[in-house]
């Protein structure tokens, strides 16, 4: 399967006041490296969103930010510091008993009192273990959903990316079948001219003829390519299987291209004339292309 390893989705969904946005992008990376940015709410489930985005993905940089808003009135908890309440009244029942203040203390007075009623949000003192289910049904929901956005938008990417792969694949396809031409009419050219070129010799050097056919054939046989081009169009034919089976397969054609260069090289190093030396340059430039296309395939 060809899916590109870039991708952008965003996505977010409300329910019983609470809110969560996902943000995901993918970039190209030889491996699978998931950075998940979450609230401090929602940091004990920063290892549950990266399960996620596992099973989804299996290759490039996944950056994963995530949003909270609790749109509905959030839970409070009030404490009272009855040990400083029980000090500020002693206080002033010894002042009374001086004449110095008249009258008990009020609601009002304590309200007024610095530090002696704690207010806070209820989540605060829980703190991130306490995550509601609620809230934990709704961050999978939008994670899973924002996920399967990006993975369609890689498979969308991935077709171009396919069709320009097959393309360039064809092309070398044709230049091996080139450099088969050219490879069996230099050997011919090449035996033509040994053969030319034994019988100018004196024959008083020629030697036995039997033996110096028998090491023209080996001299000439030293460029042949047939093993090369026989693994070349092996190396596409498994190419095709892979970018049309059902599992990732970046790494694998990466691998491939790299094959393929091999040989290329092999060939050029074996193959005689002008014309030879011209397909392989133009076949290497090709495959260095399909390589930086193949490095953009999770």
């Amino acid at each position: 399967m060809i899916r590109s390893m870039t991708g952008f989705a965003a996505l977010s969904r409300e329910s019983n006041g609470e809110k969560i946005v996902a943000t995901i992008k993918s970039v190209n990376h030889r491996f699978l490296d998931v950075q998940v940015k979450a609230p401090q709410m929602l940091a004990s489930v920063e290892g549950h969103v990266r399960a996620l985005v596992q099973q989804r993905v299996s290759r490039g940089r996944i950056e994963v930010q995530i949003g909270l808003d609790l749109t509905g009135t959030p839970v409070r908890e009030v404490t009272l510091d009855e040990a400083l309440l029980a000090r500020v009244t002693q206080l002033l029942a010894d002042a009374r008993a001086r004449g110095l203040v008249v009258g008990e203390l009020t609601a009002s007075d304590v309200l007024r009192i610095p530090q002696l009623l704690d207010i806070r949000l209820k989540s605060s003192d829980q703190g991130p273990a306490a995550l509601p289910a609620s809230l934990s049904a709704l961050l999978d929901i939008v994670v899973g959903e924002t996920m399967d956005a990006l993975v369609v938008m890689r498979a969308t990417e991935g077709r171009f990316i396919q069709t320009d792969l097959d393309t360039r694949l064809a092309t070398i396809s044709g230049f091996v079948s080139d450099l088969e031409r050219v490879a069996r009419e230099g050997q011919q050219h090449l035996e033509a001219r040994l053969r030319q070129r034994l019988a100018e010799l004196p024959p008083d050097i020629q030697g036995d003829p039997a033996a110096i056919a028998q090491e023209t054939v080996r001299f000439v046989a030293r460029s042949d390519v047939d093993e090369e081009i026989v693994r070349m169009r092996g190396h596409a034919e498994h190419w095709r299987g892979l970018s049309d089976g059902p599992e990732p397969c970046g790494r694998k054609l990466d691998f491939l291209v790299q094959e393929m260069n091999r040989e290329i090289n092999t060939i050029g190093s074996k193959v005689e004339g002008g014309r030879a030396t011209e397909v392989v340059i133009a076949a290497k430039a090709e495959l260095e292309r399909l390589r930086e296309q193949v490095q953009n395939v999770e």
